[in-house]
């Protein structure tokens, strides 16, 4: 139930929706959508999806426990479950209900429609999204990074009737996987934030990857308008593909001249970002309070997107002020006062060559004070395939320009980076995050700034809650 009372979904639209059979005594609507116990509240139907490690099926109970609605089944599970205080609707795919739920959800919205896809800042430019149309209306926007094959039908089958905007992350590492998210999602604006060597272990090169980026053009609204990266090299590839999807209005944002949503002058710090931006000819000068070109870039396009999707010019504007970094992508945390605080810089959620650079350039931007250094936490790029020595060598040149003095290394792939390191640079290599935690917690010095940065598999988030709370703790 929202704020105004409003059930999500009355039953006999959930069963047509589904095609479920459903069994025992139903409740007359639900209040959410879940897949995990663990966040599932009371009112919501629990999808017993089956993932990569773990069944939905073993968790029913739980989900019954915790006053769950209803929960959704498969037919073939059905025999395992026994006895099940809880309403059940049979399907014959869990999954795929969910999905048919998530189409129904798109159907009945009036909302505009905005899909982001790209590289990298696909998180970053959503959540900068959702504060920015915040002011103008009822926004709906996925949680976290749910941009997969299970997270996008999950997010938009949590689409509220009455919301007047929907923001979806839409994400792949392996070809197609962009255009069946993309069908049920059909925005009526697609971003793509930039394209770079992430997932390069399932493409040949790095046009591949912007090829199955641009899927998100091939299923929008009639009048849908792509919205591309001015300054990226497969610019044009990418216009072409839109072209080709029938898309007739494209639109650009970025640092190169004539973009429609041009970021012309650009001074940045280690605590903010100062742009003079360019609008249908009209010059603005906004404070992002957050550091990086690529945190300014990412604000284009969130911009772009917001007026394109009908938001007020003036109201969204304004809402730039209440932007803040996102938790495990640029999070910066204040330890201590004076010239002995400790800076930690969270960039622990995910990796590839573009974001690691851009994240040592705002290392680069905070002044140690005390007797401090600039310390960089680096654990292994995944998914890189046969360029992945290559490019975690190739770390060496931003590491040198930001002038970091420290470097941990965390992981099996990033082990080829140590040769190209000095002796007073390299602080040691380890083979997991837990490994390094002890020796770098007393390694910690007063006046530090540490940034932390891997790819997801790595766990460096853990290292983050581990530093954060000895330095709370001191």
């Amino acid at each position: 139930m929202n704020e105004h009372g409003e059930r999500l979904w009355n039953l006999d639209d959930f069963l047509d929706a589904t095609q479920g059979r459903p069994i025992g005594d139903m409740p007359e609507s639900v209040d959410g959508i879940s897949i995990d116990t663990r966040t599932l509240e009371s009112g919501d139907a629990f999808f017993a999806i089956k993932g990569d490690q773990f069944d939905g099926h073993a968790f029913v109970t739980n989900a019954a426990g915790k006053q769950a609605a209803l929960a959704v089944v498969s037919e073939d599970k059905l025999a395992s479950l026994g006895s099940v205080s809880l309403p059940l609707i049979i399907v014959h795919d869990v999954l795929e209900a969910m999905e048919k739920l998530a189409v129904a959800a798109r159907r009945r919205s009036k909302a505009k429609i905005i899909a982001i896809t790209g590289s990298v800042g696909k998180t970053s430019t959503k959540e900068m999204l959702r504060t920015l149309l915040a002011h103008c209306g009822k926004v709906h926007a996925s949680l976290a990074s749910y941009n997969n094959h299970w997270g996008v039908p999950l997010t938009l089958s949590r689409l509220r009737a009455d919301a007047e905007f929907g923001i979806f992350e839409i994400g792949m590492n392996h070809p197609g996987e962009i255009a069946p998210l993309v069908k049920m999602v059909r925005p009526h604006v697609a971003v793509i934030t930039t394209i770079a060597e992430a997932h390069l272990g399932f493409f040949e090169n790095v046009s591949e990857i912007a090829i199955a980026k641009g899927e998100i053009f091939t299923s929008m609204t009639k009048d849908g308008v792509a919205l591309i990266n001015r300054d990226i090299k497969q610019y044009n590839l990418l216009s072409k593909m839109a072209a080709k999807a029938g898309i007739k209005r494209i639109e650009t944002f970025g640092a190169k001249r004539g973009a429609s949503y041009w970021l012309k002058e650009l001074t940045v710090s280690a605590e903010c970002s100062n742009l003079q931006i360019q609008v249908d000819g009209k010059k603005m000068d906004l404070q992002l309070g957050i550091a990086g070109k690529h945190m300014a870039v990412n604000l284009m396009a969130a911009l772009g997107a917001a007026l394109l999707a009908g938001g007020e010019q003036e109201m969204v504007v304004d809402a730039v002020t209440g932007i803040g970094a996102v938790k495990g992508r640029g999070k910066s945390m204040v330890f201590g006062e004076g010239r002995k605080a400790i800076t930690l810089i969270d960039e622990s959620y995910n990796a590839n060559p573009a974001s690691m650079a851009a994240s040592m350039q705002v290392l680069g931007m905070h002044g140690p004070t005390a007797r401090g250094r600039r310390v960089a936490v680096l654990g292994d790029m995944l998914e890189l395939g046969k360029s992945s020595k290559k490019l975690h060598k190739g770390l060496i040149k931003s590491i040198r320009e930001a002038k970091i003095d420290r470097v941990w290394l965390v992981g099996k792939e990033i082990s080829v980076l140590a040769d190209e390191l000095n002796a007073g640079e390299l602080a040691g290599h380890f083979g997991s995050i837990e490994a390094i935690e002890e020796p770098f917690l007393k390694d910690l010095t007063p006046g530090d700034v540490i940034m932390i940065k891997a790819s997801l598999g790595i766990r460096s988030g853990k290292l983050v809650t581990s530093v954060a709370k000895h330095l709370a703790d001191r």
